[in-house]
């Protein structure tokens, strides 16, 4: 069996490497089918991964769910689920409402898509400005109640609303963007998690797959393609990334391992990393990411790895848009 960590205080235990339901279902990534996407959630369990993350908006019509009570609802009782409230589609326009009503009616929603009585962890997306984050916590604590939820989590969030949700509803999970380039939170979220025993899952441990070291320099990007909007992929800061990319595969062909692997074990080696959400659109993805539960990088490869990202110097970085 793969190794397993505990989701905050709750009895629940998860694979460090989970996978991300986003790309599945085709919205801003390209060349996906239903057939494929089904293939990769499946691919996914099979590789040892029983942690899958989703939410109520991922898919015009809850696609992500559907899929993953279709294919996964015959071992339900061997997989983790993670899902979230508080964003939903109009018009195919992302709209906030964190309100008490909306989350339990999503909630509800959920649950049906996803063929079951209950999820693991349940996240609220995203505060919502118009409605107090004491207002969304408790319907969340309410649902925990009602036995629809077994565990809270918080996603895209400050310290302040993390004390703030936790006051109401006990956290379990926080949910933020992380990788060797992104690592804002190490200074502020990281630690108040560590400090208050809340996992901490980060999405976009490959950065929406340009650390995956796959896309070649002069790589052309599909109009429906959603990454050329970050920076990441444009201008100097591409270019300064291939050059770090380029030492981290000097580092990966030394130990005899992928790029996507050691970004992965890199990434759930690190202090109060819980787990890393690994998207992907094909079996042969998630199979090589999974592939990072089986082993672990040495402190020397470590070392050259922590030396390549200072090289790389400050990054030009931007959340979820």
């Amino acid at each position: 069996m793969q190794p397993r960590r505990r989701l905050g205080k709750t009895n629940i235990e998860i694979t460090p490497v989970a996978m991300g339901c986003w790309p599945v279902t085709g919205i801003t990534s390209v060349d996906v089918t239903r057939e494929r996407s089904e293939a990769t959630i499946r691919a996914a369990f099979d590789a040892g991964i029983n942690f899958f993350d989703t939410a109520y908006m991922y898919g015009y019509d809850g696609e992500s769910e559907k899929m993953i009570g279709d294919v996964l609802g015959n071992v339900r009782d061997k997989i983790v689920i993670a899902t979230k409230c508080g964003l939903h589609w109009k018009n195919n326009i992302s709209v906030s409402d964190a309100c008490p009503e909306r989350i339990v009616v999503e909630c509800d929603e959920s649950l049906r898509r996803l063929g079951t009585d209950r999820v693991e962890l349940y996240y609220l997306h995203a505060p919502d400005p118009q409605v107090p984050i004491a207002e969304s916590a408790g319907a969340i604590q309410d649902l925990i109640q009602a036995g629809k939820v077994l565990s809270a989590g918080l996603s895209n969030a400050s310290v302040a609303e993390l004390t703030e949700f936790n006051a109401v509803c006990p956290l379990s999970a926080y949910q933020p963007h992380y990788n060797m380039l992104q690592r804002e939170i190490e200074g502020s979220q990281l630690p108040w998690c560590i400090e208050n025993s809340v996992s901490t899952m980060v999405y976009w441990p490959l950065m929406k797959g340009l650390l995956a070291g796959k896309l070649p320099r002069d790589h052309q990007f599909a109009p429906k393609d959603g990454r050329q909007k970050y920076p990441m992929f444009q201008g100097e800061e591409w270019n300064k990334n291939h050059d770090f990319i380029d030492r981290l595969r000097e580092i990966a062909d030394g130990i005899g391992h992928s790029i996507p692997e050691l970004v992965v074990n890199w990434t759930i080696q690190q202090p109060g990393i819980t787990a890393a959400l690994c998207g992907a659109k094909r079996p042969e993805q998630i199979a090589e990411t999974a592939s990072a539960l089986t082993w672990q990088l040495s402190q020397d490869a470590v070392s050259a790895i922590d030396q390549a990202i200072a090289d790389r110097g400050p990054t030009v970085s931007r959340g979820a848009v």
